[in-house]
């Protein structure tokens, strides 16, 4: 038996339909980019994009960067070493200089990283070149000078950002002048390195120090804390290319700002921005931090070399016509 004869098709004809008119939708042409001029202004260019989605998003995060710096709050930078590998490090220092930037937090790699371009113009060996022999990561000079500071810092009672930044500057580093590090020290403000014993290559150098990695970058996480008890109501924090190490750091440093605080901890930007998007730092940094209407989490997916000078120039261009 043919199945139409059990299964005749349906016919549409008593179908029900409705007016589009009374239809709700979600895309109106009113949302549509806007062709600009050639060579349009970065804010024009940045009001053209469609009003949908992360276009819009990446507006809010640009308001709240500039809102943050209008009321003197907190805008820190939690870095991996890949933003100093892209070239980035001008763009941050630059921030700080014009106190929109106003902490760094970096993994150890980050500051390896930071501290060669500062002490040799050059950085990011051949991992897989060097490997099968054992000399990866085995150059004398990084781990000789970055352990010797860092020894030096617990004797001061200096964090590890510090130390190394001032090693930079009192030894008269070639290229200080592109190292985030040297620029905390310079401009007084906090650039703080989150170390994880055995996952530097600094760690390998006969000079290491353990005892003095852990008091060091300890310091280091008890002055995020600080920074970030004056976070709420306005402050934005920016992971940008860590995983793993940072937004376990951010979330435990945000838990005891909150702990050791008086008045509430909420309120603020979260951003994770990062070429994809990981468990850790979309849990730890955009998801659980800003739960129970207590801010804002975003995430935004882009390689740094372009989101990054992308988001901060409009937020510079904005501060700039807002005359602040």
């Amino acid at each position: 038996m043919d199945s139409s004869e059990s299964y005749p098709p349906a016919s549409l004809q008593e179908a029900r339909t409705y007016s589009a008119l009374d239809r709700p939708t979600k895309v109106d042409r009113q949302i549509f980019i806007s062709p600009t001029a050639d060579n349009p202004a970065l804010l024009d260019f940045l009001e053209a994009l469609p009003h949908v989605l992360k276009a819009n998003e990446l507006r809010e995060i640009v308001d709240a960067i500039v809102q943050a710096h209008q009321r003197g709050k907190p805008v820190i930078a939690g870095i991996g070493g890949h933003v100093i590998k892209c070239g980035l490090a001008p763009l941050l220092i630059e921030l700080m200089e014009r106190r929109v930037l106003t902490a760094v937090a970096m993994n150890g790699g980050a500051s390896i990283h930071d501290f060669e371009v500062a002490t040799l113009g050059n950085t990011s060996e051949d991992v897989a070149a060097s490997l099968e022999s054992g000399m990866f990561g085995m150059v004398n000079e990084t781990g000789a000078a970055m352990n010797a500071a860092i020894a030096a810092a617990a004797g001061e009672n200096m964090g590890m950002g510090a130390a190394l930044g001032s090693a930079l500057l009192k030894t008269g580093a070639p290229y200080s002048q592109q190292s985030i590090l040297a620029a905390g020290v310079r401009l007084q403000l906090p650039v703080l390195v989150h170390a994880a014993i055995g996952a530097d290559t600094i760690h390998m150098h006969p000079a290491v120090d353990g005892a003095a990695i852990g008091q060091a970058s300890h310091l280091d996480f008890r002055i995020l804390v600080t920074v970030l008890k004056e976070f709420g109501d306005g402050g934005v924090y920016l992971n940008i290319g860590s995983s793993v190490l940072l937004p376990e750091v951010f979330l435990k440093a945000l838990n005891l700002a909150r702990n050791l605080s008086s008045e509430r901890v909420e309120n603020f930007t979260t951003v994770n921005l990062d070429m994809i998007q990981h468990y850790r730092p979309l849990e730890n940094v955009v998801r659980r931090p800003t739960q129970k209407l207590t801010g804002r989490g975003y995430s935004v997916t882009g390689h740094h070399e372009i989101m990054v000078p992308l988001l901060f120039q409009l937020a510079l261009a904005k501060i700039s016509r807002e005359g602040k």
